[in-house]
């Protein structure tokens, strides 16, 4: 048998990939060969192509895949090594964009914390709500999950919200919450929860400076809509 006959087709294809991505960076690759790169890890000698494309079409981007639950994985392919590489490249991103938001002044972050929420947030599958808790200086101090509901409802208590807050000696905080469906405009009963938020903080001087609804792809500000 020949060499040719011998060597798969995609012999070499890793290496690169690998040294294309490191010489003009993830700009200069598709999404299914970001892909392909974290697939490398779990699966050491296949072509692994076909099935990075496969499950882009199945979730719709490179972020969707990364942030499905383990069954929804499980459902296109049956890898544990696989599901367990998608949740270790989401949680060390979370953590990297977690470490931009914390013990930093909130204006000039902003846009990190709007990157961090939307990663932490915009494909879960329920409602979750979070709030960043500031100091006197508008640094930011602590981030919190607060509640986790269903898909279109998650139970938030205001008397709750300020106690957290006065445990950690917050001067501020921002609320956030994330709509499933991807529609981040604000409905009724989150205008009146963030109402009773605020006036609940008033006599704590406990400030309330935004209100932030994560969709997908995109976010919508309380402030913005002259809501707060």
């Amino acid at each position: 048998m020949s060499g040719s006959e011998e060597t798969p087709h995609y012999a070499g294809h890793r290496d690169r990939l690998r040294n294309r991505f490191m010489e003009a960076g993830a700009e200069a690759l598709a999404d299914y060969e970001l892909l392909e790169l974290i697939l490398f890890r779990a699966i050491p000698r296949r072509d692994v192509k076909p099935l990075a494309k496969q499950l882009i079409r199945h979730f719709g981007s490179l972020a969707d895949v990364i942030s499905a639950e383990p069954d929804r994985l499980r459902e296109v392919i049956d890898s544990e090594s696989v599901v367990r590489e998608m949740k270790i490249v989401q949680a060390a991103a979370l953590h990297l964009s977690r470490s931009t938001v914390l013990k930093k002044e909130l204006l000039p972050s902003w846009n990190a914390l709007l990157e961090y929420c939307q990663a932490a947030m915009a494909y879960e599958k329920n409602e979750q709500f979070r709030i960043v808790f500031l100091d006197h200086k508008n640094f930011v101090i602590a981030d919190e999950r607060q509640q986790q509901g269903t898909v279109n409802h998650t139970p938030v208590y205001p008397r709750e919200v300020m106690k957290r807050a006065m445990n950690l000696s917050a001067s501020a905080i921002v609320l956030v919450h994330n709509h499933p469906g991807g529609d981040p405009l604000p409905s009724r009963a989150d205008i009146e929860m963030t109402k009773q938020i605020v006036e609940a903080g008033k006599p704590l001087n406990i400030t309330v400076h935004d209100h932030i609804v994560i969709g997908r792809g995109s976010t919508v500000s309380f402030k913005q809509l002259g809501l707060i």
